[in-house]
């Protein structure tokens, strides 16, 4: 657990397609008030907020809405180091630990001095073709290389620090951060990953006659994904795909720039998160 953090400069964002957002950040804009700190608020999507965001004049940002507004939330704020509190409007909060009837607590914790940073990893994706560079993202969740409406399997090579790791004939691969383990690639069959791990995390999707465990790769590690078929797309954190081309390569490395949480009480809140949503799933059925 690092030192305490006690922020004097925060500004409260909504996700603008949940009416609802806008009330709770409202809300919490006179909340902060009435303690003395003037917080303003807005949209998530919001140009004038975003540039003042990247220009480090906050020094939090509340976001609320669902695990989606902090992804969103966490590739504006990353390159500034400005921490992310999220508030849960949305269903699951894998990424949020705090809901929207609990929030009034928690700030009174925060500005108690009893918050915390946690910093995750974020990774870094580079598209190659032909030899050049055509394009780099930055992925808090994931990396994707799946095949588009096509319902052919791709075909992958996978490369872990330049040498051949297997080659995959499946519906795709994933390339996730331990944030993104609890995502796509829980779905798709991966491990759940500790959040502060720094370390890539492979897991095919629907693989045919392939590999079809997930591969944790050591801390540092790099990994290649050469396409071998023309039906094969790129998706970063659920973004609209890009198509590829035949011997595209996309290059997958730990970032630069790391997500800032901001979190309460001791790291072990991440395992009862997770148990809650996962006992959610079972409640109905016989034990």
């Amino acid at each position: 657990m690092t030192a305490s953090f006690l922020p004097k400069r925060p500004v409260v964002v909504a996700y603008p397609k949940m009416p609802e957002a806008f009330a709770e950040a409202e809300a919490m804009t006179a909340f902060l008030k009435e303690k003395g700190i003037e917080a303003p608020f807005g949209s998530l999507y919001d140009e004038e907020l975003r540039k003042a965001v990247k220009k480090g004049k906050f020094d939090m940002l509340i976001v609320v809405g669902g695990d989606g507004s902090v992804l969103r939330a966490g590739h504006l704020c990353a390159p500034s180091g400005v921490p992310i509190l999220g508030v849960n409007l949305g269903r699951l909060g894998f990424l949020i630990q705090i809901d929207r009837k609990e929030w009034r607590g928690y700030f009174e914790k925060l500005f108690n001095g009893e918050a915390w940073i946690e910093n995750r990893m974020m990774l870094r994706a580079e598209l190659v073709r032909a030899g050049e560079s055509i394009g780099i993202s930055n992925a808090l969740n994931e990396v994707v290389v799946a095949r588009g409406q096509n319902l052919r399997p791709v075909r992958l090579i996978a490369f872990v620090d330049t040498r051949q790791l297997t080659s995959y004939v499946a519906d795709g691969l994933i390339a996730s951060t331990a944030t993104g383990s609890t995502a796509y690639a829980l779905a798709a069959g991966g491990p759940i990953l500790p959040p502060e791990l720094r370390n890539i995390l492979l897991v095919p999707i629907a693989p045919h006659l392939s590999v079809d465990r997930a591969v944790v790769l050591s801390e540092g590690s790099s990994v290649n994904i050469a396409i071998k078929s023309e039906n094969a797309v790129l998706s970063v954190d659920g973004q609209p795909p890009s198509p590829l081309m035949e011997d595209d390569v996309v290059n997958v490395t730990a970032a630069d720039v790391t997500a800032q949480f901001v979190r309460f009480g001791d790291p072990g809140y991440f395992y009862r998160n997770i148990t809650a949503h996962m006992n959610e799933n079972s409640l109905g059925f016989p034990r």
